[in-house]
């Protein structure tokens, strides 16, 4: 399935501010390439899919919140191939589903609600204690794809760069999968900047050595002050800024990871950090039904 996606829409984005700092700045429109297994997921999961199909499994087990992007891709993704989903969701069941996990169960996906307690502990090992035996065999797939197979997968997208010649490319990390499947491109000849979403993700090197082995590292660099206060945290500030970059290049962005990783660059470029005549592509994620859980009337689009 992703071959479907070849080509992916950079766009060029057009502020005085850039031209006044002499940089290039294009976005990689991950959104726009499906209305819901949007931005990165096609990519992290693909492989987990094929080694499920190759070992004729037809059970997906995954992980996730109860906005969850990567439960909603994965459910679609697995009703597109005939294949079964379960998805543990964190938390106790509420009364009233979010619209994420309603679209999980319209497409066909078994939500089993987890203790927070022991969500963290969950993983390909015991997850069969939360599983009726019925659902053997099964294939897992860790919470965002944080495995070989999603950064394998994630090493398409830049694949799909290489040609605009970026100096760098910038991506949000959540569990880092993507920005390692970016960081681990053979023709890797750009600096790659990653903007955690979490406060205090003081692992990132040792993620990327369980991702990738510890000789495939490109040349990178950690902006750790753009979080906001921690995954899906938000203030007014961002808010603000997500709307005034929409009425600027009428691009949508989602306030857990996009906006962030956009805030941090163009605070940086107006700082004056990248050199005159770079060349930077910052990386769209997706994720934008998440942006239906903020307040009504936050958001101009």
């Amino acid at each position: 399935m992703i071959d479907a996606y070849q080509n992916i829409l950079v766009e060029t984005l057009q502020s005085e501010v850039f031209k006044s700092r002499n940089v290039s700045v294009m976005m990689a429109r991950l959104d726009l390439i499906h209305p819901v297994v949007s931005g990165n997921k096609i990519f992290k999961l693909h492989y987990f899919i094929e080694e499920a199909k190759a070992r004729k499994i037809s059970t997906i087990v995954t992980l996730g919140g109860a906005y969850s992007n990567h439960l909603a891709a994965t459910a679609f993704y697995c009703n597109q191939q005939n294949m079964r989903s379960i998805g543990i969701v964190r938390g106790e069941a509420p009364v009233e589903l979010s619209h994420t996990l309603n679209n999980c169960k319209a497409c066909g996906m078994q939500l089993i609600f987890v203790p927070r307690s022991a969500y963290p502990n969950i993983n390909e090992t015991n997850a069969f204690e939360f599983i009726e035996p019925s659902e053997k065999p099964f294939a897992f797939i860790p919470e965002g794809g944080f495995d070989a197979f999603g950064a394998k997968g994630s090493a398409h997208i830049a694949e799909h760069l290489i040609s605009h010649q970026p100096t760098h490319i910038c991506t949000a990390i959540g569990t880092a999968t993507t920005f390692a499947g970016v960081l681990s491109n053979d023709q890797n000849t750009y600096k790659t900047i990653g903007i955690p979403v979490l406060k205090g993700m003081t692992d990132i090197s040792k993620r990327l050595n369980l991702l990738l082995g510890t000789e495939k590292h490109g040349y990178y660099e950690i902006w750790d002050s753009f979080h906001f206060g921690g995954y899906a945290k938000f203030n007014q500030k961002l808010l603000d800024f997500m709307n005034a970059f929409y009425l600027e290049h009428q691009i949508p962005l989602d306030f857990v990871y996009t906006a962030k990783m956009m805030f941090g660059v163009l605070e940086n470029i107006q700082l004056g950090y990248f050199p005159t005549g770079s060349k930077i592509i910052c990386v769209h994620t997706g994720g934008l039904q998440g942006n239906l859980s903020l307040p009504k009337g936050s958001l101009v689009f």
